[in-house]
């Protein structure tokens, strides 16, 4: 049967637990043919804006609104025939609506391919209340956007009708017509500050509830005190996973039932290296060219080669090296009369650019004999399916910024992944076919893993989602409904940090430039050096900066081919980013690229500066964003001379900002934009030595200026300023500005230390 169903404490619940290990060696032994249970886990923190380019890319999200009414209805009906009907889910439609309709909350395990993100909402559509809606979160919003354009489709409506969302810059849902919205988490949790009771929704479904990121696991602590209070009897809820937490989400809600539904997927063999090899394993890049020669020599031709590798250093290096070798081994082959296909390698990752991201998912030259070897970080190992896929090669190495709470910093880790996301890795070479994933690691290794990745309230600041808890009236937030709790000692460390920025008063309640923070849809650092900005009449200037900085990878890494070219035009463009550092280059950047008079100008200036043209399109639509919040925030905001347009964008750039041309665009008052910055990262800041090295204001500890930064050849500062801080092999500063010691005093003084 395809649907099990228990409670906590009953029997079949066991039927949820057990993952049973493929017990292969690499080279001899056969491989048990069960079909294996395939897992979801996220890491990557990028992933969203790497779908986000792959879906602007290639325009996928479906459009209907060129179609009639009956056309819609009749594509839903063929949807519904050919397609619909197949999904396990589907099939089990009754069984799974009986435990919905009994329960308030229902716990859904859900595998890959059993349709549980489109078909249940469906479900629920018709037994919605007059006036009231679904809410089904994402944790990305390019997912809400793509399942709300399917799920439009199969319903046979317009997007924006019945069938709707509601993600960051972009609202395609009627108060009226729809009935259900797909929205990100972040965007639900801004309606529940609106309204903390959530009223205008009967059906609350937490989808992809597995990642646990920090606004999933505040979203889960909400929706148990609204259950608890003024929702006690009118609002169900549906936590939807794709891995086996199902424990942890039922004792969550008072051991609510689970549902387990299998999902479509070809059977992949498992191997594991040998004791020998193991032994043998030296560089896990070089290895990792070893398994791809060995897999794509070995195997029959007819599917490409996935291989997970920790991160992008260990990624270019390993696509440089067989991008070398590629056409030794092919000449080789010929003389000996082999039939193996040239390998073709193709890097993934988030700091690639669009263009280079989607290469993986072309096709090759059909006339000639090649394979494609894709060498990603864990950015495909969910979400993304890259056709033609059959062979996986994992390194079982992920990369994870972990935040020390007791430093203040970030410190960026290569550790083992989670068995989950083992089993999740090997899924990507059974989505279209039976595949074999090559594991360079022993079996025993394999069982030794932590059976899941850590939450991310584990792992990051927490300094931000205090500050929510804060806003909407939590007062005892060591014993708030936490799904997991960073801990007391997280807590009062990110509680301190609040006071420190003015958040909070004495008695911990918020203050009311807290109040304001509360407001921005930023970490309370940057909102704070808005507020700054705001008092010194800077505001347009830093408002610029921090849209950059809301921006990940922006400034690409360039190829080392042409690194050092890319590096003096960036050098040569920020000539007062040269003297005073990376923030004030980001600034400089960006009234360049606003300068520039049509797309094709910006575009190939972005291409010669190694920058994302969509980076940029992104900076704009954020600082439009913040603009409107700082409106509300201060309503004589508009009256400010320097948001006052002395000029039109053009014509041809559609994503273009209608103020960005300020009139003290010809003269930037870096100390002034510095200071703002200072009141936000005071505690950043490290002091120049004699001996030209620098050492942290707050710590005494040593800490370097990364080799990404402007400031990284200069010796003579007297201070440095940063906006992150990173330890892998030693303690690096990124983001990095000049400062003068006097204005450290200066704001140091000024800011409301913690006592």
């Amino acid at each position: 049967m395809a649907v099990t169903s228990s409670h906590v404490r009953s029997k079949n619940h066991k039927k949820l637990k057990g993952v049973n290990p493929f017990r292969n060696k690499l080279k001899n032994q056969q491989s048990d043919k069960k079909k294996p249970v395939i897992f979801k886990d996220f890491e990557d923190d990028d992933q969203d804006e790497f779908l986000d380019n792959l879906v602007q890319s290639e325009n996928k999200t479906p459009t209907y609104h060129k179609l009639t009414k009956q056309e819609l209805k009749t594509r839903a009906d063929e949807i519904l025939e050919k397609q619909r009907k197949k999904l396990p889910v589907y099939q089990n439609k009754d069984e799974i609506m009986t435990y919905i309709n009994k329960n308030q909350v229902t716990v859904l395990i859900g595998e890959t391919g059993s349709g549980k993100s489109t078909q249940i909402p469906q479900f629920l559509i018709n037994s919605v209340s007059k006036g009231k809606k679904i809410a089904v979160t994402q944790p990305r919003r390019v997912a809400a956007i793509s399942l709300a354009g399917r799920v439009a489709a199969e319903y046979g409506c317009i997007i924006g009708d019945e069938v709707g969302y509601s993600v960051r810059f972009d609202n395609r849902s009627n108060d009226k017509r729809t009935k259900l919205k797909y929205l990100t988490d972040g965007m639900l949790l801004r309606e529940l500050m609106m309204d903390k009771k959530l009223s205008q929704y009967e059906y609350l479904i937490i989808d992809e509830a597995h990642e646990r990121t920090i606004l999933t696991d505040l979203l889960l602590g909400f929706i148990k005190g609204l259950l608890q209070g003024s929702r006690k009897n009118d609002l169900k809820i549906i936590v939807m996973s794709a891995t086996l937490q199902a424990d942890r989400f039922s004792k969550f809600f008072d051991d609510a039932p689970i549902l387990f539904v299998k999902g479509r997927t070809y059977p992949v063999e498992n191997f594991h290296l040998s004791l020998k090899d193991s032994e043998e394993q030296t560089d896990m890049v070089e290895s990792m060219i070893r398994s791809v020669i060995q897999v794509n020599s070995s195997e029959p031709f007819g599917g490409d080669i996935l291989c997970f590798l920790p991160g992008q250093e260990e990624i270019d290096k390993a696509v440089a090296i067989l991008q070398k070798i590629s056409p030794i081994l092919k000449d080789s082959y010929i003389k000996q009369k082999l039939k193996i296909p040239e390998i073709v390698p193709l890097p993934l990752y988030a700091a690639l650019s669009p263009s280079k991201q989607l290469l993986v998912f072309n096709k090759l030259n059909s006339n000639k004999f090649q394979r494609k070897i894709i060498l990603a970080t864990n950015i495909a190992e969910t979400s993304v399916t890259i056709p033609g896929v059959k062979y996986v090669i994992d390194s079982g190495l992920r990369k994870v910024k972990i935040w020390r709470h007791e430093l203040g910093l970030s410190t960026l880790l290569t550790v083992p992944v989670s068995r989950a996301s083992c089993q999740q890795r090997s899924g990507r070479a059974g989505r279209e076919s039976e595949g074999k994933c090559f594991r360079l690691f022993k079996e025993n290794d394999f069982v030794n893993l932590p059976s899941q990745s850590e939450s991310e309230i584990i792992r990051c600041d927490i300094s931000n989602p205090l500050l929510i808890l804060k806003k909407v009236g939590v007062k005892d937030i060591l014993n708030w409904s936490w799904l997991e709790s960073p801990g007391k000692n997280a807590i009062v460390i990110g509680l301190e940090e609040l006071y420190s920025l003015g958040a909070l008063n004495d008695s911990g309640e918020l203050t009311e430039k807290g109040e304001k923070m509360a407001l921005l849809p930023l970490a309370p650092h940057l909102s704070n050096v808005l507020l700054e900005a705001m008092e010194r009449n800077c505001i347009s200037a830093v408002l610029d900066i921090v849209a950059c900085l809301s921006v990940e990878n922006l400034l690409l890494n360039p190829n080392p081919d042409i690194r050092d070219i890319v590096n003096e035009k960036r050098y040569q463009s920020a000539t007062l980013g040269r003297r005073h550092g990376d923030l004030i280059m980001l600034k400089e950047f960006y009234d360049i690229f606003n300068g520039l008079d049509s797309v094709p100008e910006k575009k190939q200036w972005c291409q010669e500066m190694s920058i994302t043209y969509r980076g940029f399109q992104n900076v704009i639509k954020i600082r439009r964003q913040l603009k409107d919040y700082l409106k509300k925030i201060d309503a004589n905001l508009e009256k400010n001379e320097q948001f006052k347009n002395k000029g039109t964008a053009s014509n041809d750039d559609e994503e273009s900002d209608d103020d960005f041309i300020d009139t003290n665009d010809k003269k930037i008052d870096v100390e002034s934009i510095l200071k703002c910055f200072l009141y936000g990262f005071v505690k950043n800041t490290a002091i120049g030595m004699p001996d030209r090295s620098y050492r942290t204001t707050t710590t005494g500890e040593p800490i370097s200026i990364h080799p990404s930064s402007m400031m990284f050849s200069k010796k003579d500062n007297p201070g440095i300023m940063y906006t992150e801080y990173v330890f892998t092999s030693k303690g690096f500063a990124r983001n990095v500005s000049r400062i003068e010691l006097e204005w450290l005093q200066e704001v140091a003084m000024g800011v409301k230390k913690f006592k």
